[in-house]
């Protein structure tokens, strides 16, 4: 039986598409969630998917606060995310990040990298996190709505993504808040995947991304796909492509992206640490993942 994978239909999953496209559902089916990782986590849960490839935040959150549904078994986008803070196109109250304190912002989903990423936001502008209010959107559609009718003040979404909208004149970017970690990483149910069958996809993913990111693809067929397949202006394509890097091997994760990413959660308030420390072991599925 075919692996289900859970992904997000954007700009990021290009190589992910086109090994789909050359695999033709022989080892591998995709699944969309456009909702985003916290619809990712709750289809690992619920037996809807084997396989995520996911933000980084949200995936490590959720196992530090105790998911049995996934381990982690590779890494997908190694450089950082690019958070746009976006609020409505009309209302001038929010004009900067300052102005968003004490609102209520929008997220798509209950441990949606939108909620992560409101945490980290706070906790630079040194807002107090247990103060934060959110109202849940689901989607894009539903947070740019949301920031339009007045019940939130502003949300947070990748950059290149949210700039078609407000390219439209839709919502406005007041900001912007990178991720202090690689981007994406790549997590797979402990025993519906089997290992074998992950490492097949891993290996396979792991050369249309060494393709997708080669020089030579870079200057001309990666930009063409990502404009046919997702629109977007062929300037935003090569400034995405300038600042976006790849792993040269999808099955390895380096520790510090764990440590690092737990230690600035944790400073957030998103996790706790327990007594003792966080353990490695308890978010790698080491039969697959390679830990660097």
């Amino acid at each position: 039986m075919p692996l289900r994978v859970g992904y997000v239909r954007e700009h990021f999953c290009s190589p992910l598409l086109q090994f789909a496209a050359a695999d033709q559902d022989k080892t591998f089916t995709l699944t969309e969630c456009p909702s985003g990782t916290g619809q990712l986590i709750s289809r690992l849960t619920n037996d809807e998917i084997d396989i995520a490839i996911a933000l980084t935040d949200p995936l490590i959150a959720g196992l530090a606060k105790g998911s049995k549904a996934y381990k982690l078994v590779g890494s997908y986008v190694t450089s950082p995310l690019r958070w746009a803070v976006i609020t409505g196109s009309k209302d001038t109250s929010y004009n900067q990040i300052s102005d968003l304190q004490g609102t209520t912002l929008g997220i798509s989903r209950n441990g949606s990298g939108s909620q992560t990423m409101a945490y980290v936001m706070a906790l630079q502008q040194g807002w107090p996190t247990e103060n934060l209010k959110f109202k849940i959107n689901n989607d894009i559609r539903g947070l740019i709505d949301s920031v339009n009718d007045g019940s939130t003040s502003a949300f947070m979404w990748e950059w290149f993504t949210t700039k078609p909208f407000a390219d439209a004149g839709e919502c406005r970017f007041i900001g912007q808040v990178p991720t202090p970690w690689p981007s994406w990483l790549i997590a797979a149910h402990p025993t519906r995947a089997a290992p074998d069958d992950v490492r097949q996809f891993l290996d396979g993913l792991s050369g249309h991304v060494r393709t997708f990111d080669s020089p030579e693809q870079r200057a001309g067929l990666s930009v063409a796909f990502i404009q046919q397949t997702f629109g977007y202006p062929e300037e935003d394509v090569k400034a995405w492509l300038q600042a976006v890097t790849y792993p040269d091997d999808c099955t390895e994760i380096p520790g510090h992206v764990i440590t690092d990413t737990l230690a600035v959660l944790q400073k957030a308030g998103v996790v706790t640490a327990p007594q003792g420390g966080f353990y490695l072991g308890q978010y790698l599925d080491i039969s697959i993942a390679k830990l660097t």
